[in-house]
């Protein structure tokens, strides 16, 4: 009898883990919630753990569950099996002394056109972040000591604010325009903005006319680039941000708009500019009310040959992009360190013939594929444990994170109205179906290929790419695989010579832009190239002295 006691004690104790149980208070908010509860663990006493979760060794711990309809005061219990990151499940927190904080990022409900009703994280002007959106619940962080079998109660009592709205300056404004096309996609009012940068004399000349470089890229809050205060020694980006200011007073640069456009979508804190059966018709939306309303209000010249496209990284990807899906409406594109121009080269996985996202596999090894790399060569993440981290901030890829962002961009839709994942988020495994989605409607090498007796002679002199040899997400390999094709175009093919170019920077990581002089901003480097290069593009008869 003793023996068998014993023998049940020991099973109980080795099945002990710790749990959470997580409220939110009526004054916090009246209404039930839908959601995902994010429960952020950090061994770090300072400081708010939802800021502290990222990429690297250094990250928080994190477990997340949905929440459907959580009443104020009603208890959630977050148990051993509450899927975690970077530990799988809560049952693997080792007992310690943590710093523990709780986040619900809320759920709005919305019926598409397409008949799917949906609950997603909708942007409050934040650009998608879970950590810092406005209406989104949390408490104060608590430092507890978390045991084998501890349960930690949680109470949320706070609410992150609205945003303040943004102040007009002399060289800063501001646009919105609710569109009528992502309204009628989404079945709510959708609005796109954009930090509109105009040139000395705007205001004294209203009948003077502009050209436009339109710079796209992650969300921004605001035009940060552009200071007009002499930032502190050792402040590299303030210095810049001063220079450009003084660059574009003293006369040295063109007249010209630079616009900088947010679209966060309920997936990412962009929508990459293209129309996607996920998030819409963004690419239409943009270049058919966006941009021609925000040119007739700023007073741009309007036309193909002022207009210029440029941005990195994702905003890389999207300014080639932009100029593959509409031709004519801009005319020329920059596209810096871009996200993979072809998807033989989608960073570390070839999306045609690999049968796995997370590793290479041989006949008996398998071998991980890392995400990225830091400049001493060291693993940055891989895509295992990145896109994991997603599946744990958010599932049916509502995490807003960068690979939800790529299934929700170039993907289908699934039954369920969520997007088609290209991967299993859980084993890694491809999909050949999905992936054959995305080479027809979003590889952008495989389209060039397709259709360049149509496109080539509408893209003659408008691509231009700039990457490093040595870029920290391995998108290099994709860019040499544009290139290889549009260097083709000399030969007997269907369709003209490209014409535009390609720069590698030897041994550069990843936002290299070209040979920039050191401690010159990118726009005092590139507006009088984009001046340099409408003047070529202009028609005969075309104003280009008046905005230089």
């Amino acid at each position: 009898m003793r023996c068998s006691v014993f023998l049940l004690l020991a099973a109980a104790s080795a099945f002990a883990a710790p749990a959470f149980q997580v409220k939110f208070a009526a004054a916090t908010r009246s209404k039930p919630v839908d959601g995902r509860l994010i429960i952020a663990v950090s061994p770090k006493t300072e400081g708010e753990p939802r800021f502290q979760v990222g990429w690297g060794l250094d990250t928080a711990q994190i477990f997340g569950v949905d929440v459907d309809g959580l009443a104020p005061s009603k208890v959630v219990t977050v148990g051993p099996a509450t899927p975690g990151h970077p530990l799988a499940t809560l049952a693997a927190l080792p007992p310690g002394r943590y710093n523990v904080q709780a986040v619900i990022n809320v759920y709005e409900t919305v019926k598409r056109a397409d008949g799917h009703v949906m609950k997603v994280p909708w942007d409050d002007g934040e650009g998608q972040q879970w950590n810092r959106s406005p209406g989104n619940l949390y408490s104060k962080p608590q430092i507890v000591d978390i045991t084998a079998d501890s349960i930690t109660p949680i109470e949320i009592t706070e609410i992150i604010p609205p945003l303040p709205a943004l102040a007009d300056t002399k060289y800063i404004r501001h646009f919105r325009l609710q569109s009528e096309l992502l309204t009628k996609f989404w079945g709510r009012p959708v609005y796109i903005s954009a930090h509109v940068l105009v040139p000395e004399g705007f205001d004294e000349h209203p009948h003077a006319r502009y050209p436009v470089a339109y710079r796209q890229g992650h969300f921004p809050r605001d035009f940060f680039d552009f200071s007009e205060k002499p930032a502190a020694a050792g402040d590299r980006f303030g210095q810049q941000s001063y220079r450009f200011f003084q660059d574009w007073t003293s006369g040295r640069l063109p007249k010209m708009l630079v616009v900088l456009t947010q679209h966060a979508t309920p997936y990412y804190d962009d929508s990459y500019g293209v129309n996607t059966a996920n998030m819409g018709p963004y690419g239409d939306a943009l270049t058919m009310e966006f941009y021609p309303a925000l040119e007739k209000k700023f007073h741009a010249i309007g036309e193909s040959w002022s207009r210029v496209v440029y941005g990195g990284s994702t905003g890389g990807w999207m300014t080639i992009a932009q100029q593959i899906f509409y031709p004519e409406f801009f005319g020329g594109a920059w596209g810096f360190c871009p996200d993979p121009l072809d998807f033989h080269a989608f960073q570390l996985i070839n999306v045609y013939s690999d049968k796995n996202a997370y590793y290479d596999v041989g006949q008996f090894a398998r071998l991980p594929k890392p995400l990225g790399r830091m400049p001493d060569d060291h693993v940055l993440a891989t895509m295992e444990s990145f896109s994991k981290q997603e599946s744990v901030l958010g599932t049916k890829g509502r995490s807003g994170g960068q690979m939800d962002a790529f299934h929700a961009t170039f993907g289908p839709v699934d039954p369920d109205g969520y997007p088609a994942r290209l991967w299993d988020a859980e084993t890694g495994e491809l999909d050949p179906a999905v992936a054959r989605y995305w080479r027809d409607h979003y590889d952008l090498t495989a389209i060039l290929q397709r259709d360049w007796e149509r496109l080539g002679p509408r893209l003659i002199g408008k691509l231009h790419v700039t990457m490093g040899t040595k870029d920290t997400f391995y998108l290099d390999a994709a860019a040499h695989r544009m290139q290889d094709f549009l260097e083709s175009t000399k030969l007997p093919v269907k369709g003209p010579y490209y014409g535009g170019s390609f720069e590698f920077g030897d041994n550069e990581p990843h936002c290299w832009a070209g040979k920039i002089p050191p401690g010159q901003p990118l726009e005092s480097f590139y507006l009088p190239v984009f001046a340099d290069y409408m003047q070529k593009m202009a028609p005969k008869g075309a104003d280009l002295k008046s905005w230089r």
